[in-house]
C-alpha cells in the first residue's frame, strides 16, 4: 500500500479514537440524560455533518484542478499518481455520503415522538458521537491523502524534481530532452 495512503489511514483511525475517547470518558448515562445531552448536541452534529458536505464537495471540485496540473506538467506521471487521486475522490465521495446520510437521520424530530422510549435515545446518542468521530476521522484522512498528493506534485511540477519515483522513466527522458532544448535557446538568444 502506498505511504501516503497508510499515514492517512492511521491518521484517520487516531483522529476517530481521539473523538471517540470522549464517550468512554462520559460513561454510562441515563435515557434522560442522554435525551437532554442529545437535544444540546444535535445543532454541533449538523454543523459537523454540513462542514464535512461543503469541505469535502471542494476538495472534490479542487481535483479537477489537480488533475488538469497533473496533465499538463513536463514531466510524464506513473499510473501510482493517478490511482492516488482516484483513491481520493473515492474516499471523498463516500465521505460525502455518509455525512449526508448523517445529516438527515440525526435531524428526525425523534425528540418529539412520544412512542419512543427514553432507552432509545441512550442509543441514539452513542450513536450520534459514534458517527461524528467517524465523519471527523474520516475527513482527516481525506485531508491527508489530499496532502501527500499536492505535496508530491509541487516536488515534481512546482520544483522541478526529476528523481521522483512518481516520474515514469519515459517521463524523465522526455523532462531531460526539454531542459537541455531550453538551455540551447536560452544560449542562442545570448549569442543573438
Amino acid at each position: 500500500m502506498n505511504p501516503i495512503v497508510k499515514r492517512a489511514i492511521v491518521g484517520g483511525i487516531v483522529s476517530t479514537m481521539v473523538m471517540a475517547s470522549g464517550t468512554i470518558i462520559l460513561g454510562q448515562i441515563s435515557g434522560y440524560k442522554a435525551m437532554d445531552l442529545l437535544q444540546h448536541s444535535m445543532s454541533g452534529i449538523n454543523m459537523l455533518c454540513n462542514t464535512v458536505i461543503l469541505g469535502s464537495t471542494t476538495i472534490l471540485a479542487l481535483m479537477l484542478t489537480l488533475l488538469g496540473l497533473s496533465r499538463s506538467s513536463d514531466s510524464r506521471l506513473t499510473k501510482r499518481h493517478y490511482k492516488d487521486v482516484l483513491m481520493i475522490a473515492k474516499s471523498d465521495t463516500i465521505l460525502i455520503v455518509i455525512a449526508v446520510i448523517t445529516f438527515l437521520m440525526f435531524n428526525l424530530p425523534i425528540s418529539e415522538s412520544e412512542q419512543v422510549g427514553k432507552s432509545w435515545y441512550q442509543m441514539i446518542y452513542y450513536s450520534s458521537l459514534g458517527m461524528a468521530s467517524i465523519l471527523g476521522g474520516g475527513f482527516v484522512a481525506v485531508v491527508m491523502m489530499l496532502y501527500g498528493t499536492i505535496t508530491n506534485v509541487i516536488l515534481i511540477v512546482g520544483l522541478g524534481k526529476k528523481d521522483h519515483p512518481l516520474i515514469s522513466d519515459k517521463g524523465a527522458e522526455q523532462a531531460e530532452k526539454k531542459d537541455k532544448e531550453m538551455e540551447e535557446e536560452k544560449k542562442q538568444a545570448q549569442n543573438a
